[in-house]
Parts: C-alpha cells; structure tokens; sequence
C-alpha cells in the first residue's frame, strides 16, 4: 500500500508555470524543480549557514522541503512503475 506524503499548501510565491521540469534519466521521467524555484531555496539555505532564519523564511524553507520530498515521492513511484514493466516483460 502506498502511503502518499501530504502537502499542507503551496509558497503563494511558488511559480505556478514553470516550477516542476521534466528530464529522462535512463527513460524515465524524473520530475525536479527548476531553477526558479532551486535560487530562493539556495539563498534561504546560504543565509541560513551565517544566520538564523526568521519564522516566514524557516517556514518557507519547510514547505519548500515539502514539495521536494513530493516529489522524490513521484519519481521513485514512476521509477518503480517504470522497472516493473521492464521486469513483467522479460
């Protein structure tokens, strides 16, 4: 049984186009953010090596957390699709 990670809301500063690319990696598709939302989660996480981050950028930094383990969630389900296929086949 799967059990799906849960997503409370979205930044309302997350790029609703734009946020999510896809590449093939051995023929699978991988989903990863794109560059416009890896920059503000790389300038919260260098700020956060000098300073302490105030309560909205630990929270952003959070929700940012969030998606991304949504979507390594994903990728290793279509991955594990993808090889099950393969696998039913040979």
């Amino acid at each position: 049984m799967l059990v799906l990670p849960k997503l409370q809301n979205l930044r309302d500063t997350l790029p609703i186009e734009g946020a999510v690319r896809i590449e093939l990696v051995e023929g699978i598709p991988i989903f990863r953010a794109s560059t416009a939302v890896k920059n503000p989660i790389q300038e919260l996480l260098d700020k956060q090596q000098t300073l302490p981050l105030n309560s909205d950028e630990e929270q952003e930094l959070n929700l940012y957390e969030e998606i991304d383990g949504y979507l390594s969630f994903v990728n290793r389900t279509v991955r594990n699709l993808f090889l099950g296929q393969i696998q039913a086949t040979v």
